[in-house]
Order: C-alpha cells, then structure tokens, then sequence
C-alpha cells in the first residue's frame, strides 16, 4: 500500500489552518453529540490525531485507523499517559475491523474514499446500537481545493447526495450542517459536519 502522505507527515501539524480547522470540528461535534466519559470511539482518517486528541478529552478511549504509517507515526509521538490513541494501520474497507464502537468520527478523510456505499456500510457494521458517525469534510468544490488530487475522488460533497447514500446504508437522523470555511487565496472552501445514528 502507498503511503501518500508519509513525506507529508512531518509538518503536518505545523499548518495552523490545519490545527484551527480541527479545532472547530471538534468543537462541532461536541456541540451535536453527546459525548460521555464511557464512550468507544474511532477516528477514522485520524493522520497525527489533531481530531481525535481534542475529542478524545471526552470520552474513555480511541481507536485511530489510517493508511499513512508516516502519519500514526506522527501520532504516536503524540501519545501520553492522560492521552493515548490506539494507532492501526489498516484499509477498514478492504479489511474490516470487528471491534464495536459508540461513535466513529472522521475529519477531512471522506473524499480520500472511493467507495462511499461500501464506507458506510462497512462502518455501521463496527458501531454499536444508537451508534454514531460525525465526519466533516469539504462541501462541493471544483476541484482546487488540492495542489495534487493524487487519491481524491471526490471534490468535495453535496448536502442531499450525500445524506441518500448515508440513508441507503441504514443511518437514521441525519443532520448536514456548514460549520466553518477554509479561505485560500483563490477560493473558499465550505466545511460540513454529517452526524447520523444506526
């Protein structure tokens, strides 16, 4: 498997548009989910964790799932006592994982997807009942959100195309909401949070 974002991995959070954006969603989930001390969750994309440690502040534990072992690299670096994600580096779609879980969160990693009906389906199956998913990504872009769209398949999302397919693979309770913009020097770039339940 390549590992796209291993050269990357260095300085990615040295961005602080990057740590910023991961802030506000973090905040967004908090906002609509109800978090509490006993709760399970995955980060799935989770790169050097800046989602999943902000999240993780919440709950009991983390289970972080990515392909870029540069970036759980990272994460791993990351890791303390008090704060601890539980790195694995696998392809969920292609290899599922049978844990179970009571939320499955996700920042900026949907569009990196190609199969977004076997995503979902895949991952209803790892939560548990009244489970949820909270993934914030780009809303409908042209495609210059990214200097290289190398392992993009999606440009962005639109709100009821999105929220059928989630539909379709039995979530419930849908909500889309914008909840920030990444400004670019050509461009603004939406940011969404979906939140559904199984």
């Amino acid at each position: 498997m390549q590992d796209n974002f291993k050269h990357k991995a260095k300085e990615w959070d040295s961005k602080s548009i990057r740590v910023q954006n991961a802030l506000t969603i973090a905040k967004a989930i908090k906002d609509r989910v109800k978090l509490t001390p006993d709760m399970h969750l995955m980060d799935f994309g989770v790169g050097t964790g800046l989602l999943g440690f902000e999240v993780l502040k919440d709950v009991k534990s983390m289970v972080g799932i990515d392909t870029s072992k540069g970036m759980l690299e990272k994460l791993e670096e990351k890791n303390s006592d008090d704060l601890k994600i539980k790195p694995i580096c696998q392809d969920i779609i292609q290899n599922p994982l049978e844990d179970k879980f009571d939320g499955i969160i996700s920042s900026m990693t949907l569009h990196h997807v190609k199969d977004l009906n076997k995503f979902f389906t895949t991952v209803k199956n790892n939560l548990n009942e009244n489970g949820f998913i909270a993934i914030a990504d780009l809303e409908s872009e042209d495609g210059t959100f990214h200097s290289d769209n190398t392992g993009v398949y999606h440009f962005g999302f639109d709100k009821d195309e999105l929220c059928n397919i989630v539909k379709s693979c039995g979530f419930k309770d849908t909500f889309f909401q914008n909840i920030s913009t990444i400004q670019k020097p050509h461009r603004d770039f939406g940011i969404f949070l979906l939140v559904a339940r199984v």
